[in-house]
């Protein structure tokens, strides 16, 4: 048989997928409803197969609750919101060559089409009829009648957006403040997560300045450690950079350039007195602000200048940083003659302890530099020391005598104090920054901005914050260790910034000159889903979604006969558009990456516990995690990126999906390998093959324990594969679809003659399991075997088409393990046998042994005694132990199964399988009751016999 032409059979089945419309979805009360989204991806480039592992995920649950009986919605649109797309844009208006190249060779976009991507419009468009045909190809389940793109250009979504603005205004969700945002210098707009090409979840973090007094001038050093200002012994400047020293507020300030730079966008007013090189300070000597000692001013390269305020004060006694540059400079000596530094001045540096730590010495930063090996300043292990000296200080250190007002207080509440008692005083300041680099998709660097006047989504709201964590208890979160995380962003996440003045969006309906940002408008769209269908079919111009009619059809408020008056709209068609929101609503399963929980996906929640009742908060959410190449993360730059249309193409629609969903689950990341898509095709293609020539195989008449067995085992299969779905599993679930049922057939194969009628049940059961998972292989099997209709909508193969059969499931199981120890017998000993006897145990060693499972561990040696008080069991006291130790530390589960099975006649079983024995063994087989008179047992193996374990002899 030759293998498959999965293209054509993918084309085949989709074509006739699209024609019998069976994914398209309406209300119907007949049924239970299922609700699953994706979130829509953005349009600035290729989806990638990252995106389709995402998306197979919903797709494979969507598909299995289809086969469940639910009325299931699965529906897709298109993210063109933001500096995403615009930012895309801009870079091919400004030439960049790189960037460009990149869409020719990686992207495949012809060069005619290039020259029109200067329009951010245009190239949203083109990348998402590309990217839609992507979808379509990987056999997603998708309504497409639902399908829209977001911004201003779709004016319907707009219309949408704009009264979800509205509420949230009115609720009193959207605020005006005064915030520090990340920023765009070029934008001349805050710049959210999804807005980046670098420093995703990088947010402003808040430096304490700690102001040395200079002449009549000061050196803010920065810091997040104001409580270890007690233990400093020295300033560092980096000699290289250039500072400048400015006026500040009417204050004089030693800042790096850069930092005078940040403090002009952080309400302060900075005017430049002059700007100088930092080897001009370095060697003299400074007052720190709480004992006014003074202190060096040391040349340290290490400095940033573009990190806060280029200013640094060091404590070697609890900074592994500190320590290590002072270490350098003593030791060598020469780095100090250009300063005019004497070597003594420096060796007479000494750490200050000011933290103590149980568990660790007097300090810490020297202890932990030492155990960890560090060598020096760039040894990336000092940042491991530096992590685990902060960790351990700030939540067991107390601080020491020397700390005045502040000794005896634990470190986290000494550093609040001392920071606002200082403060007060005048000795610290403040300032924001970026603590790790932030690019906006223009390609500019970001820096902080303090925004007055700005509009925040108040995220930092308590009362908001509590509801949203009372929907997250309702909800289930899969995989469970995620929740954990979701409940931490809840309670960490600050006032957002939801506008921006550049890139693609909807206009904000009170202030048009700003744009609702791209993670803004992403956040309760599922709800527009539920009606567009009708939006579209009923053609309804947009000017007429107006608030009062959104009112009507998420709330029910309004006078529906008035407002269909006013809207020039038909009243049924109105009263439509609500029933269908209430059909479907609330979303049943939200999947998306793990990187969204930051965000997204916690803003979803939000956005939704604002905006609409109880009833309709969301059931689930799922995230999993991002996709690898051979093992190294995927990016463009790498040349390792795998866009999703291509690779489907390239394997095919069911090899893709097969590949992503055997590669990963819960938040492991996956990992796309060359090995495992030439290992996946031709499984797929021996599956074919192997269930064709199954369901063609003639065999026996009649059908035996191995044919009970055989359905038994598939209906547990089909369990196992269902509960896994259950909980996004689909990995786990997939495994046991494919390779376990495959398992379980060949073995069935292997010990039997097929019973044609139980094969071709058994067969339309692995096929409805597999469907999910690679639905136009199985569409075309199902064909080919004469399956009714479509599989993708025949009933989920249920227990009474497999009943179970527990006997027949542990005596098959038990068979593996005697045939497996056999040949293990064999292999060890060398022999080559002309008889094997097998002797099963007594009446009596059942009796103990399923009293051992009845009563559990902790009846052991009760139990023990109790059977060795049986006169045939004292002279095998060592092995009745081990037999009830053994039984009773079973599972509960095979402790439950066995005792409902009880006394299991095996005997009987193996000499109706002795044929099949003698076949695979190549001797002839004798079995035995261990308790019948006159067997043949020359070596006293009978004795040895426990149920589920016959004794073996071999001559």
């Amino acid at each position: 048989m030759s293998a498959p032409d999965f293209k054509a059979i993918e084309e085949k089945w989709q074509r006739r997928w699209a024609e019998a419309r069976i994914f398209e979805a309406n209300p119907d009360p007949s049924k239970p409803k299922f609700f699953a989204t994706f979130p829509y991806p953005y349009m600035s480039g290729p989806l990638h197969v990252g995106h389709g592992y995402t998306s197979v995920r919903v797709d494979v649950v969507a598909r299995y609750k289809r086969m469940k009986g639910f009325n299931v919605l699965f529906p897709w649109a298109w993210h063109w919101t933001g500096e995403t797309v615009a930012g895309a844009s801009e870079r091919i208006k400004r030439g960049d060559k790189k960037f460009i190249e990149a869409l020719r060779v990686i992207d495949g976009v012809p060069e005619e089409e290039l020259e029109k991507f200067v329009e951010p419009a245009y190239m949203a468009k083109y990348y998402t009829d590309y990217n839609r045909e992507a979808v379509k190809r990987l056999g997603l389940s998708i309504d497409w009648r639902r399908e829209f793109h977001t911004t201003s250009l779709h004016p319907w979504f707009s219309r949408f957006v704009e009264w979800q603005y509205l509420k949230l205004r009115e609720k009193g969700y959207v605020v005006k403040g005064t915030h520090p945002v990340v920023w765009c210098p070029r934008c001349q707009s805050p710049v959210g997560d999804a807005d980046r090409l670098e420093g995703s979840g990088v947010y402003p973090e808040e430096y304490v300045l700690v102001k040395f007094a200079l002449d009549d001038a000061y050196l803010p050093a920065a810091t997040f450690r104001p409580e270890t200002i007690f233990g400093a012994t020295n300033l560092w400047l980096n000699p290289e950079a250039e500072y400048v020293e400015a006026e500040v507020n009417g204050e004089k300030w030693i800042v790096s350039q850069e930092a005078a730079e940040k403090l002009k966008l952080q309400l302060r007013k900075v005017r430049i007195l002059r700007v100088f090189r930092g080897c001009e300070l370095v060697g003299r000597r400074c007052r720190e602000p709480i004992h006014g000692r003074m202190l060096p001013i040391l040349p340290g390269w290490f400095v940033k200048p573009e990190s806060a305020s280029g200013v640094v004060y060091s404590v070697p006694a609890h900074a592994p940083y500190d320590w290590i540059a002072l270490k350098d400079l003593q030791e060598n000596p020469k780095l100090l003659e250009e300063f005019g530094i004497s070597p003594e001045e420096v060796k007479a540096v000494e750490p200050i302890s000011i933290i103590s730590v149980e568990g660790l010495g007097e300090y810490p930063a020297l202890e932990i530099s030492e155990s960890l090996g560090v060598r020096d300043q760039h040894d990336p292990k000092a940042e491991e020391a530096t992590k685990l000296v902060y960790k351990r200080e700030f939540h067991k250190g107390v601080m020491k005598e020397n700390c005045g007002a502040y000794a005896g207080l634990p470190v986290a509440e000494a550093k609040q104090r001392i920071t606002e008692d200082f403060k007060a005083r005048g000795l610290f300041d403040s300032m924001y920054d970026l603590p790790e680099r932030v690019v906006c998709r223009c390609t500019t660097l970001c820096t902080v901005k303090i925004l007055q006047d700005q509009w925040f989504l108040n995220y930092s709201n308590p009362e908001w914050k509590q509801r949203v964590k009372e929907a997250l208890s309702m909800m289930e979160v899969y995989p469970r260790e995620a929740r954990a995380w979701f409940e931490a962003v809840v309670d960490w996440l600050r006032d957002w910034a939801c506008t921006r003045k550049t890139g693609l969006g909807t206009p904000l309906p009170w202030s048009p000159d700003w744009i609702v940002e791209t993670l803004s408008d992403s956040t309760v769209y599922m709800a527009f889903y539920t009606i567009n269908r009708l939006i579209r079919e009923e053609a309804i111009p947009a000017e007429k979604l107006t608030p009062e009619l959104f009112d009507y059809v998420f709330y029910g408020l309004g006078d529906l006969e008035r407002l269909a008056g006013e809207l020039g709209l038909n009243a049924e068609l109105i009263k439509a558009l609500r029933e269908e929101f209430l059909y479907w609503y609330p979303v049943d399963l939200r999947n998306s990456g793990k990187d969204l929980i930051q965000n997204h996906l916690t803003f979803f929640i939000f956005h939704h516990v604002a905006l609409f009742p109880r009833e309709h908060w969301p059931r689930a959410v799922a995230v999993n995690g991002f996709m690898r190449v051979e093992g190294e993360e995927m990016h463009k730059s790498k040349g390792n990126f795998i866009p999703l249309r291509k690779a489907v193409e390239e394997h095919g629609a069911d090899v893709t999906r097969a590949v992503v969903l055997l590669a990963a689950e819960g938040l492991d990341d996956p990992d796309w390998r060359a090995e495992s898509l030439r290992e996946v095709k031709a499984n797929l293609s021996s599956l074919q093959r192997f269930i064709l020539e199954a369901w063609r195989a003639e065999g026996k008449d009649e059908a035996e324990e191995v044919e009970a067995w055989l359905l038994s085992m598939l209906g547990g299969r089909a369990e196992k594969v269902a509960e896994a779905l259950e909980v996004l599993k689909t990995r786990t679930a997939l495994e046991n679809a494919l390779y376990e049922v495959w398992k379980d057939f060949r073995w069935y194969l292997r010990r039997t003659k097929p019973h044609p009628p139980t094969v071709r049940r058994a067969i339309k059961i692995w096929i409805r399991l597999l469907a999910p998972f690679i639905p136009h292989l199985c569409e075309e099997l199902w064909e080919k075997i004469g399956g009714e209709g479509f599989v993708s909508l025949a009933p989920w193969p249920s227990r009474e088409e497999a009943p179970q059969n527990l006997e027949a499931e542990e005596l098959e199981e038990a068979l593996k393990l005697l045939l497996e120890d056999t040949k293990h017998i064999l292999k060890v000993t060398g022999i080559k046998p002309s008889k094997i006897c097998y002797y099963t145990a007594s009446p009596w060693k059942w009796e103990v042994y399923l009293e051992a499972l009845k009563r559990g561990r902790a009846q052991v040696k009760q139990l023990i005694g109790e059977a060795l008080s049986k006169p045939e069991a004292r002279r095998l006291g060592k092995q009745i132990a081990r037999m009830v130790e053994e039984a009773s530390r079973l599972e509960n589960s095979a402790r439950e199964r066995r005792l409902e099975i009880g006394m299991v006649d095996e005997a009987s079983f193996l000499r109706r399988v002795k044929g099949f024995l003698e076949g695979e063994l190549k001797a002839e087989v004798y079995v035995f009751r261990e308790d019948e008179d006159g067997i043949y047992d020359p070596k006293g193996k009978a004795s040895m016999a426990e149920p589920y374990r016959p004794a073996i002899y071999v001559e």
